[in-house]
């Protein structure tokens, strides 16, 4: 059977799932597919190329506008989706920050966030900003979130014995990641509110 590149997308996930970022390659890709790694060529021209697909790919899920509502609402559940979307593949924040890409979901998911900012009544060149700091909030959160585990927190209790601020900072870091995302994202949508300015009755 020809290989088709939707094909190669899914492989290159799976593969992503299994192995992670780093033990993502063209030859294990191409083995995964009972293919030569030569055969991927047709498709995608090389490794960043198809990083970059996979990470578009990921963010077609946060392509669609929010429903209607407040301004603050829709960026919130625009957040969410960026981060649910994140959270679809081993690394995918980090894939995501590792690429620059101007694929047609990625791009799209952008504008939507500018929308909505310039329709609350920022200028474009603000709203953009906005957008930045928004989309590094969830990538960062959602890298450090993908990146926790058991030796990670295990070394950070142990060195919190006899140590008030790190205990508490260790509580803090195990607790759960939705809860402190919606926190972190509260303290940003709460500053954008002070740019935009007091909601009127019609934005209701």
């Amino acid at each position: 059977m020809q290989l088709r590149r939707a094909d190669v997308l899914r492989g290159a996930r799976d593969l992503l799932d299994a192995e992670g970022l780093d033990g993502l390659t063209m030859r294990k890709l191409g083995a995964a597919l009972n293919v030569q790694a030569g055969a991927l060529y047709w498709h995608f021209a090389g490794k960043q190329v198809l990083l970059e697909a996979i990470a578009d790919d990921l963010l077609a899920a946060v392509a669609e506008p929010p429903p209607a509502g407040p301004w603050d609402q829709r960026l919130v559940t625009l957040a969410h989706k960026l981060r649910q979307a994140l959270l679809g593949v081993r690394d995918g924040a980090r894939l995501v920050a590792e690429t620059f890409v101007t694929e047609p979901n990625t791009a799209l998911a952008g504008r939507i966030g500018m929308r909505i900012l310039m329709d609350a009544g920022l200028p474009a060149e603000q709203a953009a900003w906005t957008m930045f700091a928004v989309g590094h909030y969830v990538l960062g959160h959602t890298i450090e979130e993908q990146a926790t585990g058991p030796d990670r927190d295990a070394k950070l209790a142990a060195r919190a014995e006899g140590d008030a601020d790190l205990r508490e900072l260790a509580t803090a870091i195990g607790a759960d990641p939705g809860r402190r995302f919606e926190f972190g994202l509260g303290l940003l949508i709460d500053g954008i509110r002070v740019r935009v300015g007091p909601r009127t009755p019609a934005d209701n």
